[in-house]
């Protein structure tokens, strides 16, 4: 996939840094969780995550977006019914106005999108400049090993039901599958597994596609649309 150079920009790159270069730089700084993160379970930086910067949100997206705010500005209301006020109109006539399809990329690798913090959306400082400088002194300690009592409580859950296609399961094809992938940190625990299909199982990746929004900024919006 082409590096859209708002992405290239966004990570403080020159535009003229070579693809292939930035993925295999990216997918080595993904390939563990932060590790306050996952195991003391708080961000070290706190709100300076939000000094950060963000990615932004794919073509497709922001083109849905600007049609959105024009019916905004067409009908004098928001989605939800809300009347639009003057300061808003402006500020909504300006977006449009300064709208180019071609400041958005067309879609965003997960090598990034991962890196992206996941309460606020900005891209994590841990992958961006100080993964070293947030190590715990003890190295991942969480195992593969299912302990009889999570199974049984996870079997009695989900009722031999697969949670993927929710047909059932017979006992020579019970797998159990960590929502939150166990090489992105995810604990094997009651509420981070569930019952799957042995085939379904192999179908998922190590991705956290199923878990978290693709996008960030673009669940911001969506939340705030429905409000």
């Amino acid at each position: 996939m082409k590096i859209h150079k708002s992405i290239k920009k966004t990570l403080g790159l020159p535009i003229k840094t070579p693809d292939t270069e930035i993925i295999s730089q990216w997918k080595k700084r993904i390939s563990e969780l932060c590790k306050p993160c996952w195991e003391l379970k708080y961000c070290p930086y706190g709100p300076i995550v939000e000094d950060f910067p963000i990615f932004p949100p794919t073509r497709k997206y922001s083109i849905d977006h600007n049609n959105y705010l024009k019916e905004c500005i067409r009908t004098g209301k928001f989605g939800t019914g809300e009347k639009l006020d003057s300061l808003r109109r402006k500020w909504f006539e300006k977006q449009i106005k300064e709208f180019d399809k071609e400041d958005y990329p067309e879609e965003i690798s997960k090598e990034f999108l991962e890196a992206s913090c996941r309460v606020f959306g900005h891209v994590c400082p841990v992958f961006l400049v100080a993964e070293p400088l947030t190590e715990t002194k003890e190295r991942r300690k969480h195992s593969r090993h299912i302990p009889r009592d999570v199974i049984l409580k996870v079997v009695r859950r989900d009722g031999q039901i697969c949670q993927k296609c929710n047909e059932p399961v017979i006992d020579d094809e019970v797998e159990f599958d960590h929502i939150i992938p166990f090489s992105k940190g995810g604990n094997t625990t009651t509420e981070n597994l569930r019952l799957i299909h042995k085939n379904c199982n192999r179908r998922k990746s190590s991705s956290l596609k199923e878990v978290l929004h693709p996008n960030p900024i673009e669940h911001l919006f969506e939340l705030k649309k429905k409000k």
